[in-house]
Parts: C-alpha cells; sequence; structure tokens
C-alpha cells in the first residue's frame, strides 16, 4: 500500500520536483497538490510544464489535508502557518521545507510537534545534512585558529537571505563552537570594517540566473584554506528527501525532527 501525499505550493519549483518525484517514488502516491491558483486537472497551462497539468490541483486545503496520509509543505510562511493548523487539527504529519520563517512562527511549529509528528528541515538533500556533520567535525577539530565564512548562491527569485541552509550550516558550527550564532554572525561588510573578529562567522549571498543551490564553508587559516561544498543541480534532490522524511514522520510519534533524524546520521 502506497504512502497518500499532498503538497503544497504545488506550482513553484519545489511543487514541480515534487509533483515528478512522488510519480516515480514506488511507495508515495500523489493525493492532492495545492495551489491557491489551481489549473484543473488535464488543462494546459502556460505557467506551467507540459507534464505537470496532468495532475490534481486543487484551492481546498482542508479537503487536500484531510484526504492525505501525510502533507509536504514548500510555501511561504505566512501559509505554511495556515497549514500547520488544519494539520493540527485533521492529526496529520507534516514535513515542513518552509524557510524565512520568523521567531514567532517556529515557536508554532515547535509547539505544534507536542500533538503532531513534524519533520523540519531548512535542505532536504542527503548531501548538505552530510556536509552538515563535515563542518561540524572540522570547527571542532581547527579550533579558534581558522576563520570561518558561508557562501551561498541561489537564482534571481530566491526572496530570503542568507538561505536557511547557510544559517543551518552556521548553526551547527556555532554550536560545535559552543559559540551563540546571534552574537557572532555578520551578514554585510562595507566600509572600514576594521580588524575581523577571530569568533566571526561570516555569511556571504549570491543571487542570479537559474542556480538552484550552492553552499561552501571556508576555514581560512594562516597558510592554507580549506573548503567544503555542496552544489545542487536539480531539485528533485531535495524533493526525494522529503519524500524519505514523509515515510519517516509517518511511523513516528509526536514531536520535532530534522533531516539528521530522518537519514540516522546521529
Amino acid at each position: 500500500m502506497t504512502t497518500r501525499i499532498t503538497i503544497t505550493g504545488a506550482t513553484g519549483k519545489m511543487g514541480h520536483a515534487l509533483l515528478e518525484a512522488i510519480k516515480l517514488h514506488p511507495e508515495a502516491t500523489l493525493s492532492y497538490a495545492i495551489s491557491r491558483t489551481a489549473p484543473r486537472q488535464q488543462t494546459e497551462s502556460p505557467s506551467l510544464p507540459q507534464k505537470i497539468t496532468e495532475y490534481s490541483f486543487t484551492s481546498d486545503s482542508e479537503k487536500a489535508i484531510r484526504a492525505a496520509d501525510v502533507v509536504i509543505d514548500f510555501s511561504r510562511p505566512d501559509m505554511t502557518m495556515e497549514y500547520l493548523k488544519i494539520c493540527l487539527e485533521a492529526n496529520k504529519p507534516l514535513v515542513i521545507g518552509t524557510t524565512g520563517l520568523s521567531a514567532a512562527q517556529l515557536n508554532q511549529v515547535k509547539k505544534a510537534g507536542e500533538s503532531l509528528p513534524i519533520v523540519m528541515a531548512a535542505n532536504m538533500s542527503i548531501g548538505i545534512n552530510l556536509l552538515a556533520q563535515l563542518v561540524q567535525i572540522a570547527a571542532r577539530t581547527l579550533q579558534s585558529g581558522y576563520d570561518i565564512e558561508i557562501i551561498e548562491a541561489h537564482h534571481r527569485q530566491k526572496v530570503d537571505a542568507p538561505s536557511g541552509t547557510a544559517l543551518f550550516l552556521g548553526q551547527q558550527i556555532a554550536s560545535s563552537l559552543e559559540l551563540d550564532l546571534d552574537s557572532n554572525a555578520l551578514f554585510c561588510r562595507q566600509g572600514h570594517t576594521g580588524v575581523r573578529p577571530r569568533s566571526q562567522i561570516g555569511f556571504s549571498v549570491i543571487r542570479g540566473g537559474d542556480i538552484v543551490g550552492d553552499h561552501t564553508v571556508l576555514f581560512a587559516g594562516d597558510g592554507e584554506r580549506i573548503e567544503l561544498t555542496h552544489k545542487a543541480s536539480s531539485r528533485l534532490t531535495f524533493a526525494n528527501g522529503a519524500i524519505r522524511a514523509a515515510l519517516y514522520v509517518l511511523q513516528k510519534k509526536p514531536g520535532l525532527y530534522n533531516m539528521q533524524d530522518v537519514i540516522s546520521l546521529r
């Protein structure tokens, strides 16, 4: 028996990838694809690739969520909060890949995790989550003798910066060094910046073209540099990870999980 999955933000870039990934997955089937401007099934739309138009779209979020075994959400923070509320009411497990949530919204997700199994991750890629483990090892090994910079690049249409993945990597490094990321992160340099503090974790952001997602963590020491890099060439990487998370969370008790839990890297 296959798992029925409802996805949100179905006409977005990740929505397209999820539709294709679910279609090819032997253990998953599409329940509904939620879009506020839902095209009718089998109806051509100039804004959608031809292969997408075969799916069942709906703008009725409550109906779509109640019909599913599990929900995968890649949308906007305000929409994520709406879907979270419906999932709580319907007791449906949820996978959240939306980034850019505020502190208050994150607290709502944590609270919901007391009643509902939820997987939340800034990046569903197995490779990125392995990278997170590697940068923790590097940070602990190199300690304070190396300056740390995180460089990320995404397509021109990405609206939040730095990426949720870059912040995730920064948090992994800060935790390994027993630092508070908020106090030690630097997101902008301009003018006379002075000498770089040793504990600083710098972030650089690139936006352009159709870059799916590149992340590099640079450890710069005296006489050598170490760079750990992950480059995504297809959103199917994230989509397949999200489906893996959906199958995982379906079997779990209420709680807030992440991709480290899903792929058992800890």
